[in-house]
């Protein structure tokens, strides 16, 4: 028990338990505001029953009292945490960073708040975070899979937690999930190229224990198959060479380049292992890291090679030769698995399991052109 100095050369005032100041309560702020605690609740869950002057006194009166939330008490009182686990892959792409955009938008609109971590890509990783957040009792969880068999996972959801796959194609039964046709979108990278002329390609790809890498890697195969059967009585058979590189970043790009480059192992227009006219990239970051190798080793794009990522990410516009990429709508994508996590916890909303899968599209800048004669 605190209490009043007793030392008359202390100026110092420490104050009991019983004289610290009061915590300003729900019930301060609805008599303040002149309306009802339930009114009260609406506006701090962001109800759009609330008309705009009655939210506008009840927001009035919580800064006058300095009012703050009590989230632990809510979520003892009502069995809910405020706060909705989301586990991607990698904090530094940005395409996980416009779907969280996306995801916050949505969460806010019901006053929930998100708890952001990366895997790192490592099916460990998840288990562990999974695990953490069904600790914390969250609200829910928005998870960017690396282990395909999500184990933990379904783990969790046997716990009573709601899990929400994004940037998934998988469907399991008792997960709704939100994702982009991979598949889809790499055949028409590639296609794109092969309408350009382009029949020596280069495929970077991501790790193949990732689930994205392993769409792509079966979406540029049959575009390929598809191309090669109608090109086989032809004496220009298309060439697909892949690497599967440790990482979707620019840096594990880069550096594979370098070393093909420098081990002459990579050169445009000459009768080398590798000659590729073009270069398609599992994601724009990879194809970010391949655009500064090349060019600093004086091949150019598109004249030399040309290079096609995929995302969209807004860098994608602003690089030094501007990026032809497959378009995912990232932050429709995050806010749409955010929908459905909350619409499985809302009383009046169907319990049923959605699948959501968006289509993506070519956007063609001046990354990519035709096949000169000289390549």
């Amino acid at each position: 028990m605190t209490s009043k100095s007793t030392d008359p050369n202390d100026e110092r005032t420490v104050l009991t338990v019983n004289e610290l100041p009061k915590r300003p309560r729900v019930k301060d702020v609805a008599e303040l505001a002149g309306v009802s605690v339930g009114t009260v609740s609406n506006v701090l869950n962001g109800r759009s029953s609330v008309r705009p002057e009655v939210r506008n006194s009840v927001e009035a009166a919580i800064a006058e009292l300095g009012f703050v939330r009590n989230t632990a008490a809510q979520a003892l009182r009502t069995g809910l945490s405020p706060f909705v686990g989301v586990a991607v892959l990698d904090l530094t792409n940005p395409f996980f960073m416009e779907a969280a955009a996306g995801m916050e938008e949505r969460l806010n609109s019901e006053g929930c708040l998100m708890a952001l971590a990366s895997t790192n890509s490592e099916a460990d990783n998840e288990a562990h975070l999974l695990r953490s957040f069904a600790a914390q009792r969250v609200r829910g969880v928005l998870l960017t899979p690396t282990d395909s068999s999500l184990t933990t996972a379904h783990e969790i959801v046997r716990q009573g937690i709601p899990v929400v796959l994004f940037d998934s194609p998988a469907t399991p039964p008792n997960m709704s999930s939100v994702s982009v046709n991979d598949q889809k979108g790499a055949e028409l990278a590639i296609e794109h190229l092969l309408s350009l002329g382009h029949h020596r390609i280069l495929f970077l790809n991501g790790p193949s224990h990732v689930p994205q890498a392993q769409d792509r890697h079966l979406g540029v195969n049959r575009a390929v198959k598809l191309a090669s059967q109608n090109l086989q009585h032809t004496n220009s058979p298309i060439e697909l060479t892949e690497i599967s590189l440790a990482s979707f970043t620019a840096s594990a790009a880069r550096s594979e380049l370098q070393e093909l480059i420098v081990g002459s192992k990579l050169q445009v227009g000459g009768p080398t292992q590798l000659a590729p006219t073009a270069i398609f990239c599992a994601n724009d970051l990879i194809a970010i890291g391949a655009m500064t190798a090349l060019q600093a080793s004086g091949i150019r794009i598109p004249e030399d090679v040309s290079l096609v990522g995929f995302d969209d990410i807004s860098l994608a516009q602003q690089t030094s030769v501007s990026l032809t990429t497959v378009r995912q709508p990232m932050k429709e994508l995050g806010w749409a698995a955010a929908d459905l996590l909350l619409n499985s916890q809302n009383p009046s909303a169907p319990k049923n399991i959605e699948h959501k899968s968006f289509t993506p599209e070519v956007i063609v800048r001046d990354s990519t052109a035709e096949v000169s004669d000289s390549q």
